[in-house]
């Protein structure tokens, strides 16, 4: 599921403009739900909705020690809803979704991460992954991404941890960032996704090619260039 702006989005797609000054916000937001495909789906809606009105009620003008400290304490209460949800109904019992985001606040550019979706950058013909995998795998420091992951939002767990960085001072003109779940980069490489943004920014265009080559997992993406 993804978040631009104010909308979600599960199946679909959305193109959207957006004027960075001072006053303005933005939040482009990916949940990849795990623990079977209704559970997945509940959890990564409940975060996705519950950051939408939490980001669009933040005071204006924190600063960066505030806004980190905003968006920690959002991880608290959005992992205990989880858990409590729950506990209130066992159907719903250790669901959990990652989530990744880039966010335009009060006049700088910040990345989330919790979990193991992904924000990459794509500049001068340079890919380059930004955010850091909470896998197993990337604990052992194996190549291969395996889908054990080591921190989300719920997943049976109330505590989680979330990276934040202010990349404000290192975003450029002509940059292209991607938000995406593991089901795009389980299926194409590094250099595929490379090939693909360089030639169209379309999501979409991602999308299917995780599909034709044979996706078997849900596969979200967000695509944002920097004019």
């Amino acid at each position: 599921m993804i978040l631009v702006g104010e909308e979600l989005l599960r199946n679909g797609l959305s193109h959207a403009d957006f004027e960075t000054t001072d006053s303005n916000r933005c939040m482009l937001a990916i949940a990849d739900g795990m623990g079977g495909h209704n559970c997945g789906e509940v959890a990564s809606y409940d975060a996705l909705t519950n950051m939408s009105f939490y980001f669009k009620d933040l005071p204006s003008n924190l600063d960066e020690k505030d806004f980190v400290d905003a968006m920690t304490n959002w991880l608290k209460s959005i992992c205990l809803a989880v858990d409590a949800k729950g506990k209130e109904n066992p159907m719903y019992k250790g669901m959990g979704t990652t989530f990744v985001a880039l966010t335009y606040y009060s006049g700088r550019y910040y990345w989330l991460n919790c979990g193991d979706s992904r924000l990459y950058r794509l500049r001068d013909g340079e890919l380059r992954q930004l955010t850091t995998d909470h896998s197993l795998s990337n604990a052992l420091g194996l190549m291969t991404h395996s889908s054990q992951i080591v921190n989300c939002i719920g997943g049976g767990t109330t505590e989680a941890y979330i990276d934040i960085e202010n990349i404000t001072d290192d975003v450029k003109k002509g940059d292209v960032y991607m938000l995406c779940s593991d089901g795009l980069t389980d299926m194409i490489t590094d250099s595929e996704v490379k090939e693909l943004l360089s030639r169209s920014l379309e999501a979409d265009t991602l999308c299917e090619a995780a599909d034709n080559a044979g996706g078997y997992d849900n596969v979200s993406v967000i695509v944002l260039k920097i004019e």
